[in-house]
């Protein structure tokens, strides 16, 4: 099975910052210095950045959160149409600081934030999940409770960065985090759905996680299919006792879970369901596009 991490070489990252196309910033920037900053990333698929609209909508929105002013959609659109030169496959990052200021954590009273749009290879092995299944494990490292910051794809990743070094079995396609009071909150790279008994559930991300826009997808997507949904604490026990389990982001889309440990799923029907909606959707805005 291929290693999650690896990608296809024939393709080299192309960068765009404050709408040129260099890859540095400035040291005194916030972002490299602090963190002090939010990002989104999307999958472009025949020349096409998948629900673009909704992940500039996530970026501003965490922005404002933090008191950063927003990137403009319309500069972040050019600087897309940038890194994306006559590519139509790749995984888009996009990132706003707050931009460059002195030494110590007080924000600079002028804020200049920075944009930095850049486009990634496609990892090989996406195509190959959605049908198979993924193993994923439990991760040692716990999410930390901020309520301040949950839900806010920030730049400190810190305790993803830990819980993802735990592995290194290629048959391990991802980890799961609780919080520090034993709850699912979400994969280190991705958000989580079980399934009991016709009923969709994902943890609740009041006090820690990112609300992923796949995510944001996917519940839309069940109220518009009638599937009954709740956002609920979860424990392990809820996911060993579940008849489905899914992940989800929007590069890989939605993965069923195949098996944790001992214990093995189907992939089901709510997930066969969803997992249409998601591929009808995305070339629906392709065809559109």
């Amino acid at each position: 099975m291929p290693n999650p991490h690896d990608c296809a070489s024939h393709q080299m990252t192309s960068i765009c910052v404050n709408g040129e196309m260099e890859n540095r910033i400035d040291l005194l920037d916030r972002g490299f210095q602090y963190g002090d900053g939010v990002f989104t990333t999307l999958r472009l698929q025949e020349g096409i950045p998948l629900f673009l609209d909704q992940h500039l909508e996530r970026l501003t929105r965490d922005c404002v959160h933090l008191a950063i002013p927003p990137a403009e959609s319309m500069l972040l659109r050019s600087d897309i149409k940038s890194v994306m030169g006559d590519e139509s496959r790749g995984v888009i990052k996009l990132q706003v600081t707050r931009g460059s200021g002195g030494r110590g954590y007080r924000a600079p009273e002028i804020v200049s934030p920075t944009r930095v749009v850049a486009l990634h290879p496609l990892p090989s092995f996406l195509d190959q999940y959605p049908t198979e299944g993924i193993e994923v494990r439990y991760c040692q490292t716990r999410l930390g409770i901020n309520p301040s910051l949950a839900g806010i794809k920030h730049m400190n990743r810190l305790e993803q960065i830990l819980a993802r070094s735990e592995w290194s079995d290629s048959r391990i396609a991802e980890g799961l985090m609780l919080d520090h009071e034993g709850y699912l909150v979400e994969g280190t790279m991705s958000n989580l759905f079980l399934v009991k008994d016709g009923q969709l559930r994902t943890p609740l991300l009041d006090r820690c996680g990112v609300t992923g826009v796949m995510r944001s997808l996917i519940i839309g997507a069940a109220d518009a299919l009638k599937i009954p949904l709740r956002e609920c604490r979860l424990t392990s026990k809820d996911l060993d006792t579940s008849d489905e389990a899914f992940m989800t982001n929007s590069v890989m889309g939605l993965w069923p879970i195949s098996r944790i440990q001992e214990k093995v799923f189907p992939v089901g029907p709510v997930t066969c369901e969803l997992r249409e909606w998601l591929m009808k959707s995305i070339t629906n805005q392709i065809k559109v596009n």
